[in-house]
């Protein structure tokens, strides 16, 4: 199992004849740690509290608890273990790092980086090995149960109970509803690879007053890197996106860096109303009045720059956007939605929304390269995986307004599947396009709106 060590031992060589740890809380058993619970209640009974035990919650059981938790098909890291290999012998594995935390030996491994496609780039992903993704997942439970005390309600990212549905949802209703005459739209460049590694353990020390707690995020943060042609990069800044620790203290950054912000001083300066909705580093603010909206623009910059982030110029912009004047062809996009005004069939204006569309494309694409890619699959398997893939989409994007960009999908998808299917007989094409219609209506998943 690696270099993990167990008294003087490969972990691979320790063999127990007990059961294996805590099967008993795996499924619909499988329960948080009490001790978590009570990091919750102290933290929101007191709000300038600073925990320092924390170091010694990192146990068997909340290891074990985590472990059950982590995608069981995820990719390994640089050590090539996988989750079921490392379950083979769990107890003796999570037993040796616990060991080596108490003893203060553990060591954090390099960071596998991999790359997925990202509009017309790639965005670079982190694969920790699978011990360290079990601790850091440890970790950020213990940091969930202290900030998720301290995070605003308009904190949408990673956050249990919430998520980017529920942004797009109550961002409409507060347009619809509201007073806003103007959007701005904030990009921030790069936000992962950027954030302060100094400024980060600042903002944790406000709460946390536990160094060798503190010192296994240090040492994540600094861990390095294994590019794929080979070379160890080690990095001055940033956190890397795949990391299981990453969602949550990039919410405890930007809640610091932003969200208290906004709440203590821009809204405090505005002259009308004001509101800011972010799910991790996409947000987007708006405003009733012109000025305040341009007080925020032009300050924007010079509080990210405070703590090494930048905006994107090209990407931040005010938008002006008022029911007042709802004829106005004025968008502006968050979280893979175009938000616009509308008429409805009484003539009332509404806060329209639409599938984004470079987010309409990119799907389209991923979804045409799938069907190609497995064209060559029996009839049930292959529209078993498509109708997952449909649903997923549909799942998200069927809201209020969008049916047209999910007809555009459906009808991408159809072609798609009717080119590549009608290839597998070689020249000869398997059916027409009347038969293979006919083939869809019974089999494929169809779109359908909220109720």
């Amino acid at each position: 199992m690696g270099k993990a060590h167990y008294k003087g031992k490969d972990v691979t060589e320790v063999r127990s004849p007990q059961r294996k740890l805590v099967p008993d809380i795996v499924g619909s058993d499988h329960r948080k740690p009490t001790s978590l619970r009570g990091i919750a209640d102290k933290a929101k009974a007191d709000k300038k509290h600073r925990f320092q035990d924390l170091y010694r919650h990192l146990d068997a059981d909340l290891l074990a608890y985590c472990f059950y938790n982590l995608n069981k098909d995820a990719s390994s890291g640089v050590d090539g273990v996988t989750w079921r290999t490392y379950e083979e012998n769990l107890h003796a594995n999570i037993e040796a790092l616990v060991e080596r935390l108490k003893s203060k030996t553990y060591r954090a491994r390099l960071v596998r980086r991999w790359y997925i496609p990202k509009g017309k780039g790639k965005r670079p992903l982190g694969i920790p090995v699978i011990e360290d993704k079990m601790l850091q997942a440890a970790v950020a439970e213990v940091l969930e149960s202290i900030y998720e005390q301290e995070f605003f309600p308009f904190s949408y990212g990673y956050r249990p109970g919430k998520g980017a549905k529920d942004a797009v949802q109550d961002l409409t209703f507060e347009l619809q509803y509201g007073r806003y005459g103007y959007v701005v739209e904030v990009d921030s460049k790069g936000f992962f690879a950027n954030l302060g590694h100094d400024w980060l353990l600042t903002m944790l020390t406000l709460r946390i007053d536990d160094r060798a707690f503190l010192g296994l995020i240090r040492k994540w943060l600094k861990a390095g890197v294994l590019e794929t042609d080979g070379t160890v990069i080690h990095p001055g800044t940033g956190t890397p996106q795949g990391g299981v620790v990453s969602p949550v203290i990039a919410n405890v950054y930007l809640h610091y860096v932003m969200d208290l912000w906004f709440e203590k001083v821009v809204k405090t300066r505005c002259h009308g109303q004001a509101l800011i909705s972010r799910y991790s580093d996409d947000l987007v603010c708006a405003f009733q009045l012109r000025q305040d909206a341009e007080r925020f623009y032009h300050s924007l910059p010079a509080r990210l720059g405070k703590f090494a982030l930048q905006v994107a110029p090209e990407k931040t912009c005010i938008v002006p956007f008022s029911r007042f004047n709802p004829t106005m062809k004025r968008r502006f996009t968050f979280l893979g939605f175009e938000f616009f005004w509308s008429k409805d069939r009484k003539g009332v204006p509404r806060v329209t929304r639409r599938t984004a569309r470079t987010r309409l494309i990119s799907a389209c694409r991923r979804i045409k390269e799938w069907i190609r890619k497995n064209r060559h699959l029996p009839g049930k398997e292959f529209f078993r995986g498509l109708n997952i893939r449909l649903q997923g989409h549909y799942n998200y994007y069927g809201v209020y307004g969008n049916i047209l960009s999910l007809y555009r999908f459906v009808r991408w998808v159809r072609i798609g599947a009717f080119k590549w299917l009608n290839r597998r007989g070689g020249k000869k094409k398997s059916f027409t396009w009347e038969q293979f219609a006919a083939i869809l209506e019974s089999v494929m998943a169809k779109p359908a709106l909220p109720k």
